[in-house]
């Protein structure tokens, strides 16, 4: 499998994006759970048929840009609003970014490091895979200069408050299920999910700033623009209407461009055991 992700690396991205609309739309037919979990999502958000349709392609890209991003050479990135990662980073409080789900969410932390990581490096919260293979693949892209990951355990949490209290950076998908005993329910596009308490755990231990981040994926290949915005709103004083808050500026990120959000991910799945 490495061998086969090192010859895919050296692919055109338009190429792997051509193979990966193509693998969205085989798993979108032959996967009878995953097509009517994206159906029932998308319509859950009020989408038409245009913007779901684009999602299906767009999760197989998804996909398949992996190899490149990960082992390949590095790709073209656009910036919107990289005024406001210099302003926060100038606050030296340290910086919260929140990415959901949208688009090219691997693209937004390499940038980042790739820019600013001499000036303050970023730690990104990472869920280990089971798969020894996909460890070796995902760990050393992701620990790269001016980019470090931390764990999904109490010494990964320790780690980012850390960095934080440093005047770094820190990226976490804050739409991502967290185990049981770590989140709260909340509503996300009208409905509850299950919604991680860690993005305003860490906002109020360190007083870092907060930006709203993703990254969209170019047409034909051209490569990425990572668009930046800060947090519309301060987060609220209690816990439960800070977790909502979050949700929504998700919700607000989502329908900017809902043709690249992963409406496929299980987002009201009951939450696991830690």
């Amino acid at each position: 499998m490495i061998t086969l992700f090192k010859l895919l690396s050296g692919l055109p991205l338009g190429v792997l994006h051509a193979l990966g609309w193509l693998g969205g739309w085989l798993t979108f037919v032959l996967s009878a759970d995953y097509r009517q979990r994206l159906l029932a999502q998308a319509r859950q958000a009020g989408l038409a048929a245009p913007s779901w349709l684009s999602a299906v392609g767009a999760s197989g890209q998804l996909v398949a840009e992996l190899p490149r991003l990960w082992l390949g050479r590095p790709v073209p990135v656009l910036w919107d609003g990289v005024e406001h990662v210099q302003s926060a980073l100038l606050s030296r409080r340290g910086v919260l970014f929140l990415t959901p789900h949208l688009g090219c969410f691997e693209i937004t932390a390499q940038a980042y490091a790739q820019r600013f990581g001499a000036q303050a490096p970023m730690t990104v919260l990472y869920r280990p895979s089971r798969k020894a293979w996909l460890r070796a693949l995902v760990g050393p892209a992701r620990q790269r200069p001016g980019l470090t990951s931390a764990p999904t355990t109490l010494s990964g949490v320790k780690q980012m408050i850390k960095a934080l209290k440093q005047g770094e950076s820190v990226g976490l998908l804050p739409d991502q299920v967290p185990p049981l005993g770590m989140g709260l329910w909340a509503p996300f596009f009208g409905r509850d999910a299950y919604t991680m308490t860690l993005s305003v755990r860490l906002v109020q231990q360190t007083g870092a700033a907060v930006l709203l981040a993703w990254g969209e994926r170019l047409s034909w290949g051209r490569g990425y623009c990572v668009h930046v915005v800060p947090l519309p709103n301060p987060l609220s004083a209690d816990l439960p209407s800070a977790v909502a808050d979050i949700n929504q500026a998700m919700e607000t990120l989502v329908r900017q461009c809902p043709g690249q959000y992963l409406w496929g991910y299980a987002r009201y799945k009951q939450p696991r055991e830690s």
